[in-house]
C-alpha cells in the first residue's frame, strides 16, 4: 500500500467508462462517498453500449437510446452533475491517437483534479476475461492524461479550439492488479451504487446484483483493515499522483446535464 495519501475530498472528478454501467462497477460507492462531500461530478463514456444485448429484435440505434436514457438517471443516483457521450461503436475501440484526443478534450473542458479510470493492465482473472474495451479505454485514458491533456505543444489541436493544458493532480485506477490505495465507503454509498446499477434495466434484467457488490466492498474492507482502515465497505484502486492534491473551491456544472 502507498505511503502516498491522497486527497480524501476531491473537488472536481472525471470517470471515464468504456460502456454504460462501467463507471457503476468500477467506482460507484467512491463515487457516492466524494459526490456526499460536495465533488463535481462528470461522467465519460466512450461507447454507445449497443453491444449489450443479445434479443433478436433489438437495433442499435434503439439500445443506444436506451443506454444513454440509462446511463444518465444513473448518474443522477450517484450525485454526478454532468454526462459528456463519446458514441464510440461498443466492442471496436482500439486505443488510437484519435480516441486519446478525444478524451484529453474532455480533461481539458472538465479540468479535473481527480481521473478514475480502469487498470490497463488488468486482462483476465480464473473467472473472466476483461473487455477489449476496457483496456483500450483504460490505455487511451492514461495517455490522455499525460502528456496530451497537459502539455502544451503535444495537441495543437485542442489549443486552437480554445483549450487550455490542464494537469490532473491524482488518477484512481479501478479493477486494479495491485492495488495501492482503500477507499471506505458506507452503507449508504453501497445502496446508491447498488441503486445506479439497477437503473440500467436493459443489462440487469432480473439480476440484483446487492448481493454481489456487497461481498466485493466487504472483501476489499477485509485488507483495507490489514492496512489500519477501520471500515465495513471499501473500493481498492490503483493510485498515481502526479502533482499534491489541491483543494479547489467548487465550480459551477458546464457541460451536458445528467
Amino acid at each position: 500500500m502507498t505511503d502516498m495519501q491522497p486527497n480524501p475530498n476531491p473537488q472536481r472528478v472525471l470517470i471515464v467508462a468504456p460502456h454504460p454501467d462501467d463507471a457503476e462497477f468500477m467506482a460507484g460507492g467512491t463515487m457516492a462517498r466524494w459526490a456526499r462531500t460536495g465533488a463535481y461530478i462528470h461522467f465519460l463514456l466512450i461507447t454507445d453500449g449497443t453491444g449489450g444485448s443479445r434479443e433478436p429484435e433489438q437495433t442499435p440505434a434503439q439500445l443506444a437510446a436506451i443506454r444513454r436514457e440509462e446511463q444518465l438517471n444513473a448518474a443522477r443516483v450517484l450525485g454526478a452533475q454532468d454526462v459528456t457521450f463519446l458514441g464510440y461503436p461498443d466492442g471496436r475501440v482500439e486505443p488510437t491517437l484519435e480516441l486519446r484526443f478525444a478524451i484529453a478534450r474532455v480533461i481539458r473542458q472538465v479540468r479535473p483534479d481527480v481521473v478514475i479510470c480502469g487498470d490497463p493492465l488488468f486482462r483476465y482473472s480464473p473467472t473472466y476475461i476483461n473487455h477489449p474495451d476496457h483496456r483500450a479505454v483504460a490505455d487511451a485514458t492514461l495517455a490522455a492524461i499525460m502528456p496530451t491533456a497537459n502539455t502544451r505543444l503535444s495537441a495543437l489541436e485542442l489549443l486552437e479550439e480554445g483549450l487550455e493544458p490542464h494537469d490532473v493532480s491524482e488518477v484512481y485506477l479501478s479493477h486494479p492488479v495491485t492495488p495501492t490505495i482503500f477507499v471506505p465507503v458506507t452503507e449508504d454509498d453501497i445502496r446508491r451504487q447498488c441503486q445506479a446499477l439497477m437503473a440500467h434495466a436493459s443489462q440487469m434484467a432480473d439480476w440484483k446484483p446487492e448481493e454481489m457488490i456487497r461481498e466485493w466492498s466487504r472483501k476489499t474492507a477485509e485488507k483495507a483493515r490489514e492496512h489500519g482502515i477501520e471500515c465495513d465497505f471499501a473500493e481498492a484502486f490503483a493510485y498515481v499522483r502526479l502533482h499534491n492534491p489541491a483543494q479547489q473551491s467548487k465550480p459551477e456544472a458546464n457541460s451536458e446535464a445528467a
